[in-house]
């Protein structure tokens, strides 16, 4: 489970801000990192999907009235591709009607503007907490592992059940997705090194024969990364 500064712990939350407002941006971007939080920032719709969608986020914060991209149709189809990230509205659309209709778009929060500071750290603060205690699957591009049932989500919601080695080495290149992987250090760590010097390879095979060939990239003279899906 991952903890803010304010825990004391090292590896900070990751929110994403999609808003067109400079000037807040720049002032939530200051505060939040400033208690911790991991940030980065999309000014309009379509950025912040595609950011949603290739980077793992804790929460999303997002205006309703967005370039390119409302806000509720961002949400919504982060939604239809099975992402899980909890999104919090941000709007000055205030009324009854509005925020039925934002979290029936798949928000799970909904703070109007203008709006008090404090109220929104700590309306972050319990997303946070919710997004620690689901925090079940690792992203893999547009996909998932879900780590509980040892299966692969697919970006259109099929579930590909894994073998436990299958699930072994897909976690391991999940988990450090940036890490470039030799096989030493795989058949080191996830197969406790098995005599076969090629059971590397074989699992990647198995992997992409299941789940498509994208799911693990090679990196030529070194060993292999994630993919995306």
């Amino acid at each position: 489970m991952r903890e803010n500064s304010r825990s004391g712990q090292a590896h900070a939350f990751r929110l994403l801000l999609v808003d067109d407002d400079r000037e807040l941006v720049e002032l939530l971007s200051a505060v939040l990192r400033a208690e911790g939080y991991a940030v980065d920032v999309a000014l309009d719709g379509q950025r912040g999907l595609h950011l949603a969608l290739t980077r793992p986020y804790d929460v999303v914060v997002v205006d309703r009235g967005l370039p390119v991209i409302d806000g509720l149709d961002l949400v919504a189809r982060l939604r239809s591709r099975s992402v899980r990230t909890l999104a919090l509205m941000l709007t000055a659309m205030g009324g009854v009607d509005d925020r039925i209709d934002g979290l029936d778009a798949g928000a799970d929060d909904y703070l109007v503007k203008p709006f008090d500071l404090g109220e929104l750290i700590a309306r972050l603060r319990a997303l946070c907490r919710r997004a620690a205690e689901l925090a079940a699957v690792l992203r893999i591009g547009s996909g998932q592992l879900d780590l509980q049932q040892h299966e692969v989500v697919l970006p259109d919601g099929e579930r590909v059940p894994l073998t436990t080695r299958e699930f072994a080495l897909l976690r391991a290149l999940a988990t450090h997705p940036e890490t470039v992987h030799t096989r030493s250090a795989l058949r080191r760590t996830v197969f406790h090194d098995a005599p076969s010097p090629s059971i590397v390879d074989t699992y990647v095979h198995y992997l992409r024969s299941k789940v498509g060939r994208s799911v693990v990239r090679t990196v030529q003279g070194v060993g292999y990364r994630l993919g995306a899906l």
